[in-house]
């Protein structure tokens, strides 16, 4: 039998080099995992016979975790997204968000994070959001002359925060390579996304404030107090709506999380007829694509849970783990190594490749240090997150290079995502001190709270003081500096 020092540079180095020669993610999986196959399932015998064996155990293995129920809300996810962007309900929410933004001072960059984080929860589709938002905003922001940071950079920012907050499909992969609960994944994502949207609202507003020019404040049509009150109730309650529903039918019990994400999905359909825009080309179209991210989905999970079960097979993972933990490293030395091959990885490589690469690895690992793995798959979460518009291969920097002004730079993309993805790193450091921005909000549903959280907690306390502190900060900062009337007049945008 082959040490597992070899068997580790073996699967490993085998994929790498599959990825670096072009090859797409999940085939890399599918080859090295039949090679591997036949060596360490098929026995003896002839090489026929060893094939046979070896390639019957992989597929055995590999449906039992392709047909898990759990994957479920992953097409219903997509579908809800892809619906709500094909029907024209997200540039209804837009509009009516930027309607009552009014005259604050670099209103256009608030829009983006508000709409950015309420069509996140809506679709769940990092992409989707960057392209949407990049398409609606970004033209408005140059013609208005926003500066790159307040232009481009809330929406590399907000794009992100799809992976957090529900419904996420990477948080749904996740769950079930990792093999946790989905429902307390999906509810643990919720208040550090909502957090990250707050810290990017609050470097917006310091940045007007300190320099202006940054958003030149321009005279805009306000709608009255009935008229606003009009635009919520018609273009974004009802779009909003749908996710609190989903959310909130997770955490009472009343439906699991397969359950939830259909009446979601269901949720998009029954507005997109209320609002009169859903057609069998839209439908037909959300449906196209929803199923081919789903089975590209469904062949990289094959690759991947069967890639864990190889691994543990040949001894590679218990060696790999007792090598890592031979060097007696403090908790937090570890998490802090991980989170850097988690960066690292993003520079050259997506969320899903990075995510079947780690966890066969990582959350063993985090078991053997006692940690609670809902927390740590939020800090895995989070570097998904940062890695989106991590150079030179973030994705969402592509995304925005592709929708940005003719003549944008990609180092001047970069440089606008800079400092939203220090928010990020800060949040991480703030979820790594205080464990309960994580865990706090999932346990608030077991009949013992104080024992799921591992300690008596006042977290509510400390929580609403740091809401009061956000919309102090905000009203202080924002209070002063209305915008001057200007000649230049425009409606909506």
């Amino acid at each position: 039998m082959m040490e597992w020092y070899w068997a580790v540079a073996a699967l490993f180095g085998s994929i790498l080099f599959l990825m670096l020669i072009g090859i797409p993610v999940g085939l890399a999986f599918l080859i090295c995992n039949v090679g591997a196959a036949i060596y360490w399932f098929g026995g003896s015998g002839t090489l026929l016979e060893r094939i046979g064996k070896g390639v019957g155990l992989l597929v055995q293995n590999g449906f039992q975790v392709v047909a898990s129920p759990n994957l479920v809300p992953v097409a219903m996810f997509l579908l809800m997204g892809d619906l709500f962007f094909q029907t024209g309900l997200a540039n209804r929410m837009f509009t009516g968000i930027d309607k009552l933004m009014g005259r604050l001072p670099g209103r256009l960059s608030y829009v983006t994070v508000a709409g950015g984080t309420a069509f996140a929860a809506l679709s769940g589709s990092s992409m989707g959001s960057g392209a949407l938002l990049g398409t609606l905003m970004v033209p408005e922001m140059t013609k208005r002359g926003y500066n790159k940071y307040l232009s481009m950079g809330p929406i590399l920012g907000t794009g992100g925060i799809a992976i957090l907050i529900p419904p996420s499909t990477l948080a749904v992969l996740l769950g079930t390579l990792a093999e946790l609960d989905i429902g307390k994944l999906l509810i643990a994502g919720v208040l550090p996304g909502v957090m990250l949207a707050a810290m990017y609202a609050v470097m917006i507003a310091a940045w007007v404030k300190i320099d202006p020019s940054a958003a030149p404040a321009y005279e805009v049509e306000t709608p009255g107090a009935l008229e606003k009150l009009v635009i919520f109730l018609r273009d974004i309650l009802p779009m909003l709506s749908i996710i609190v529903f989903v959310i909130a039918i997770t955490v009472l019990g009343v439906a699991s999380p397969v359950e939830s994400s259909a009446f979601g999905a269901v949720g998009v359909l029954i507005l997109g007829m209320a609002y009169r825009v859903l057609t069998i080309q839209n439908v037909a179209k959300s449906c196209v694509a929803a199923t081919r991210i789903t089975v590209m989905a469904l062949v990289i999970i094959f690759g991947s849970a069967t890639f864990s079960q190889i691994l543990g097979f040949s001894g590679a993972s218990a060696g790999l783990i007792k090598w890592a933990t031979s060097f007696e490293f403090t908790p937090l030395t570890m998490l802090l190594i991980m989170f850097a091959i988690m960066i690292v990885l993003g520079m050259f490589m997506d969320q899903l490749s990075m995510m079947l690469l780690t966890v066969p690895i990582f959350f063993p690992l985090a078991k053997q240090y006692g940690w609670d793995l809902i927390w740590f798959a939020i800090i895995l979460m989070m570097s998904f997150e940062i890695s989106y518009t991590t150079p030179p291969f973030g994705l969402l920097l592509f995304v925005m290079q592709g929708v940005a002004p003719r003549g944008t730079t990609f180092a001047s993309i970069v440089a606008a995502s800079l400092p939203y993805m220090a928010c990020a790193i800060a949040l991480v450091a703030l979820i790594v001190a205080v464990p309960e921005i994580a865990t706090w909000l999932p346990c608030q549903f077991e009949k013992n709270v104080e024992a799921c959280l591992g300690r008596k907690s006042s977290f509510e306390y400390y929580l609403a003081a740091a809401a009061v502190a956000v919309c102090a900060a905000m009203y202080l900062l924002t209070r002063r500096g209305a915008p001057q009337r200007v000649a230049a007049k425009v409606s909506g945008r």
